[in-house]
């Protein structure tokens, strides 16, 4: 990175004026199913009363924009409500000086915290699966950082390196020391750390010893470097089938929905999220649950037939 430490602070310091609570999704390493979880943590805040915004700073792949847009032309072909967030992308900077196109993003990302300061609750942003000056000053800003981490030592390669005959762990890795760096800097900014919960998804078998071993790794890892540990996404067939029309495990599954009856797998995927939904401890006001309430009620009522004038008159 060619960014200087005074000028990231600057920026982190511009950045960071935005009240709402910040959680990041993020990971260097790709298909640990970021996407899918920002969409089902966008989806239960929103479910929750809470006013929620959405940034994608994946400028190449854009799979949170392209699967919110998903959503909402899901719910105009089928007239199926569903909760959509207030969404910004931040484009990709492409000319030939690095320092113009940390400028030129920095530019849309300001942008982007400006038109959500004061407004909502909550803001969930999307990262990709590489190093950035945006991905950095992300997790510099995150009150919650979320990092989904799938059963494999391919994946915890990028946290920390083990011992190829013990499988104990030798030393952190270059994501892992990123997140510190994101983390010092973010106490000199704000004065709080983050959150950090390393979310655990595609568990594999634990009693195997594969499973105790990467278990057993991500233990000493969290106590060196502070974060917590829940249980995520199990591979199921369903989270895939969800993309194209934009859905979640959390929306009313039904035919209507879905086209076809949603199965026990849906229901137990439902499950898992909200578990882990509730793991976060994100901090849900109860004008938040006030509003879900009003809303769900104004949708169950605008179902109801219109009462005739002799029922109201009692007769």
């Amino acid at each position: 990175m060619r960014i200087e430490s005074q000028a990231f602070l600057n920026a982190a310091a511009q950045a960071r004026t935005v009240r709402s609570h910040v959680i990041v999704l993020a990971n260097e390493k790709g298909g640990s199913g970021k996407t899918t979880t920002a969409m089902h943590v966008i989806t239960a805040l929103l479910k929750a009363g809470q006013r929620v915004a959405a940034i994608d700073i994946d400028s190449r792949q854009k799979s949170l924009t392209r699967y919110i847009l998903n959503r909402k032309s899901w719910a105009k072909k089928t007239g199926v409500r569903l909760e959509l967030p207030d969404h910004y992308v931040v484009d990709r900077a492409n000319t030939r000086s690095v320092d113009e196109n940390e400028a030129a993003e920095f530019a849309g990302f300001a942008t982007a915290i400006m038109a959500i300061e004061k407004n909502h609750d909550f803001v969930v942003i999307d990262t990709p699966a590489s190093d950035s000056y945006l991905m950095r000053l992300a997790h510099s800003m995150a009150d919650t950082l979320i990092t989904p981490l799938n059963d494999s030592y391919i994946d915890f390669d990028v946290f920390a390196s083990v011992d190829p005959e013990s499988y104990e762990v030798t030393g952190t890795s270059h994501y892992s020391e990123m997140v510190r760096e994101a983390r010092r800097q973010r106490r000199l900014v704000a004065d709080s750390d983050t959150d950090w919960v390393v979310m655990r998804n595609r568990l594999g078998q634990l009693e195997t010893r594969n499973g105790r071993n990467i278990a057993e790794g991500l233990a000493e890892l969290s106590r060196r470097m502070s974060f917590r540990q829940s249980d995520g996404l199990s591979e199921r067939v369903v989270y895939r089938e969800m993309f194209p029309r934009g859905l979640t495990v959390l929306d009313a599954l039904n035919e209507r929905t879905l086209g076809v009856k949603p199965t026990p797998s849906h229901h137990a995927a439902c499950e898992e999220v909200q578990r882990f939904f509730g793991a976060l401890r994100l901090p849900i006001d109860e004008r938040g649950k006030r509003r879900a309430a009003a809303r769900a009620e104004w949708f169950r009522c605008s179902r109801r037939p219109l009462e005739n004038s002799s029922e109201l008159m009692g007769e």
